[in-house]
């Protein structure tokens, strides 16, 4: 089945600052070589159910290199018969807009 996770993760006790932290998560899913894209506020991969769950733990853990607390905000949707989800979801939601204008 599809699985697509938008995840963020922040370890708490390291400072103001997140940047380093979350740059080491984010190059763990862009080294998966899993579909990802990153925004403000999450890292979004999308594949398996266990490879994109694996990826996942090895950012968190990669993330919370040094601190005693991470923090993990996860939110899963899984679908049999998607291919694409990442990028077929967002243009649907685009078709609509575009025919309500």
């Amino acid at each position: 089945m599809s699985t697509i996770v938008a995840f963020s993760v922040s370890p708490l006790g390291t400072g103001e600052s997140v940047a380093p932290a979350v740059a080491r998560a984010v190059k763990v899913v862009r080294e998966s070589g899993l579909p990802n894209e990153t925004s403000a506020m999450f890292t979004t991969v999308e594949g398996e159910w266990d490879e994109v769950m694996d990826v996942v733990k090895r950012a968190v853990a990669a993330a919370g290199e040094g601190a005693s607390r991470v923090s993990v905000t996860l939110k899963v949707d899984i679908r049999d018969g998607v291919t694409d989800g990442l990028h077929s979801k967002v243009a649907a939601v685009e078709r609509e807009l575009d025919a309500s204008s």
